[in-house]
């Protein structure tokens, strides 16, 4: 089995970024693997201050890894000054596949399964050849496995869906190269879509995943999912996840207070390995309905007060 290596993208989080390699660590394919972390550079004082704490961590981390034998290499690449995450994760990925045919990436939140790994592994494997297979995916907002056997195939533990997940992913080489483009500008991301294409991508307007277009920079994420639909592709994903995000609550985009709100997709990690037998790729059309209703409101659901709190504040901050 071939063992893709694993980039890490960091920044100022040292708790999240210790979790996330411990959790690494403890993958059974960790010692046949190389990794490389990407720090980016601090943007002010302030700011270098935690990367710089972030870059003695990985240090330390780095030569017990070499003593335990816990990676196959353990490189970090440190950027003289801050890039941003998406100029950092772009040009990381393009470094690593520089050297490697298939990468997968980690941001430095995402807490994996021991099996993580071994499923990321076998599942570039089993698709290598499979074209229309663009992306493996280590997070699904569904729980099939529990909540919804009767669509599980056959001893098949993954399903096939247009939809990228960005929380512990990875690819091919020769995939990311073909389609992959960071659009500029809006109007450039959407050319050659119609209406009915941004409808379906956006599942019915529960996902509105293309406002992200309005940003500068445009987000990766949102790139690559346009240039997977472009392309007809399908990205593999586990009936269960493979890893959880616990940067939700601590991110600098996405924050969570307990009291008004919770996610339906914060679920453990699956602790045993998955099953896979390389079936036929094909969308599942009672899987995507099930897709959209789970990522309705991002996937957030009010508590009581929270849906009271949100009343008001709808009154008071109307939109225009």
């Amino acid at each position: 089995m071939q063992h893709s290596p694993v980039a890490i993208f960091v920044y100022n989080r040292a708790d999240n970024t210790q979790r996330t390699l411990e959790h690494l660590i403890r993958n059974t394919q960790a010692a046949d693997t190389d990794v490389y972390v990407f720090s980016d550079g601090g943007k002010d004082n302030p700011s270098w201050e935690k990367v710089n704490e972030i870059r003695s961590l990985l240090h330390d981390i780095k030569k017990e890894a070499e003593r335990n034998h816990s990676f196959k290499s353990f490189t970090i690449i440190e950027r003289p000054e801050n890039i941003y995450l998406e100029r950092n994760i772009i040009e990381g990925i393009g470094y690593v596949l520089e050297r490697h045919d298939t990468i997968i990436v980690l941001e430095d939140d995402i807490c994996t399964s021991p099996f993580y790994l071994e499923y990321m592994n076998t599942a570039f494997g089993l698709y290598r050849h499979e074209p229309k297979i663009m992306h493996v995916a280590g997070f699904t907002n569904l729980d099939l496995l529990n909540e919804h056997p009767e669509l599980v195939a056959g001893n098949e533990e993954v399903y096939f869906t247009p939809h990228v997940s960005g929380w512990g992913w990875g690819t091919w080489r020769d995939r990311w190269q073909t389609h992959f483009r960071h659009y500029q500008s809006e109007q450039e991301a959407l050319d050659g879509m119609s209406a009915a294409d941004m409808d379906a991508m956006q599942y019915g307007g529960v996902f509105p995943c293309l406002r992200s277009l309005k940003k500068n920079p445009i987000p990766w994420d949102i790139c690559w999912e346009i240039a997977i639909y472009k392309a007809g592709g399908l990205c593999v994903t586990p009936i269960h996840t493979m890893v959880r995000n616990i940067g939700l609550k601590n991110g600098t985009h996405f924050r969570a207070f307990d009291i008004l709100q919770s996610y339906n997709f914060d679920r453990e990690p699956l602790q045993r390995p998955l099953r896979l037998t390389g079936c036929r790729p094909e969308k599942n059309p009672a899987i995507e309905l099930l897709f959209a209703d789970a990522i309705r409101d991002w996937g957030i659901r009010y508590t009581l007060l929270g849906r009271i709190v949100r009343f008001f504040y709808k009154l008071i901050f109307p939109k225009k």
